[in-house]
C-alpha cells in the first residue's frame, strides 16, 4: 500500500528574532528618495531659499548667478587681497557682469560654517551675506534689500 506524503503546510514560518543587532536586511528607503545630503548639498539649498526668498521682491535677481564655494581664493596681488587677511576672512563676495557674462554673488561655505552652530544659525547668516552681495551688487543698502536684514 502506497502511503501518499501528506501535503506540505503552507503557513509561514515564524519569524527569527535578530540575534545580532544588526537590523533587518535590505534597503531601508527607495533608491530614489535620498536617506542624508552632504553638508554642501544642504548649504547650497540654504542659499538657493535665500534667493528665492529674495526674487520675490527682486525680480531682476534671475540674471544674476549665484555660487557655492568652499573657501574664498587668495590671489597673488588682486583687488580681492584687501578683503583676505589672517584676521578677516570673507563670508562672501561679487563678481561684476562682463561681456557674455551675469553678475555673480559668491558665497563661501566653509567661513560661513565655522561661525555658525546649527542650522537656523547658518541659514540667518547665509541669508545676510546674501543680501550684503546682492546690495552690493545692486548699489543698494541691505536694508533696502531686505527690510528684515539684521532682525533674524
Amino acid at each position: 500500500m502506497d502511503n501518499p506524503v501528506p501535503p506540505r503546510a503552507t503557513e509561514p514560518r515564524p519569524r527569527r528574532r535578530d540575534r545580532h543587532g544588526r537590523g533587518m536586511r535590505g534597503p531601508v528607503a527607495p533608491p530614489q528618495v535620498p536617506l542624508s545630503t552632504s553638508r554642501a548639498e544642504a548649504f547650497t539649498d540654504l542659499v538657493q531659499d535665500s534667493v528665492e526668498r529674495l526674487e520675490r521682491r527682486w525680480p531682476q535677481l534671475t540674471d544674476i548667478d549665484f555660487l557655492v564655494l568652499e573657501v574664498p581664493p587668495v590671489s597673488g596681488g588682486g583687488a580681492s587681497d584687501a578683503e583676505w587677511s589672517a584676521d578677516a576672512v570673507p563670508l562672501g563676495g561679487t563678481v561684476a557682469a562682463s561681456e557674455g557674462r551675469p553678475a555673480r554673488v559668491v558665497v563661501y561655505r566653509r567661513p560661513v560654517e565655522i561661525r555658525t552652530k546649527g542650522r537656523d544659525e547658518r541659514a540667518a547668516l547665509v541669508h545676510e551675506v546674501v543680501v550684503e552681495q546682492v546690495a552690493e551688487l545692486l548699489g543698494l543698502s541691505p536694508e533696502s534689500v531686505d527690510p528684515r536684514y539684521g532682525e533674524e
